[in-house]
């Protein structure tokens, strides 16, 4: 199992919790700013493997993550769907009536908003780069008056008081993350989950023909996502996910839909989490 995990954030966001979730506490976070560092930090050898968030069920996809894994190469190797508890903290002995500025990242911001409107009308909401950045700066710098929107990994972390748990809007609000790990071998039995990317001719009914195969070969159309292709006027590169429950069957699927695409490539084959 990789020891050096590259995420992008701070350590004590929610990118951290989803790596010890699947690598275990052992390992070290390598912390990047951006998506694309985690595929530098592998490349230049500061990081084993990375963790990468793919879609959320309250804003949906991110989709230049998806460009990424078409064409950095690293394969997936699994996933893991981690549910966002939003959580006020401020340094220890502060009241919620002290605290006139609340920082975090816009997202947060977007998800915990009506519960400040509702409980903390006077609470200025300032965005900031990362949600655990902000409860580290809170932190780090001493500031009374001051709160943080983060995980409760985040308070733990650098020592900081939750004054109003679950302030999310929707608790409903899942992020699923994708290991990329080059070096990790899923056992061939385990397999039931693949993320692919092809294009087709550009001509009616190609993608209806490609789903009434996969749906024969009974793979089960979990994710399907359209990004245009530079340069092609109104032609696209189709991701999709497809969960089975025979790595045979998967297989036969692959052969047969291949002489009906311009190309196909497999970005990850892993056990699913759901």
């Amino acid at each position: 199992m990789a020891g050096r995990i590259a995420i992008q954030g701070y350590q004590g966001c929610f990118h951290e919790q989803a790596a010890r979730l699947f690598y275990g506490d052992a390992i070290s976070i390598v912390e990047c700013d951006t998506f694309p560092d985690l595929y530098k930090a592998m490349e230049e050898g500061r990081a084993d493997a990375a963790v990468m968030a793919i879609e959320n069920t309250v804003s949906g996809g991110l989709l230049h993550n998806f460009e990424l894994l078409r064409t950095r190469g690293v394969p997936v190797k699994g996933e893991l769907y981690i549910r966002i508890e939003q959580n006020l903290m401020a340094l220890p002995g502060q009241r919620l009536e002290d605290i006139h500025e609340v920082r975090t990242h816009y997202m947060a911001i977007g998800q915990t908003r009506p519960w400040f409107e509702q409980n903390a009308p006077w609470i200025r909401l300032t965005e900031s780069e990362d949600t655990a950045k902000s409860a580290a700066q809170v932190a780090r710098e001493g500031l009374t008056g001051v709160g943080a929107v983060a995980s409760e990994l985040a308070a733990r972390l650098y020592g900081l008081e939750i004054l109003a748990p679950g302030i999310e809007t929707y608790k409903q609000n899942f992020t699923r993350f994708l290991l990329l790990d080059n070096n990790l071998t899923v056992p061939k039995e385990r397999i039931d989950k693949a993320v692919l990317c092809f294009t087709l001719p550009h001509k009616p009914g190609s993608l209806a023909q490609i789903l009434t195969i996969l749906s024969f070969y009974d793979m089960n159309l979990t994710r399907i996502q359209s990004l245009p292709i530079p340069g092609r006027q109104w032609q696209y590169f189709f991701y999709a996910d497809i969960k089975f429950s025979s790595y045979e069957r998967y297989q036969q699927a692959l052969q047969a839909v291949r002489p009906l695409i311009e190309d196909l490539q497999i970005l990850g084959e892993y056990q699913a989490s759901l």
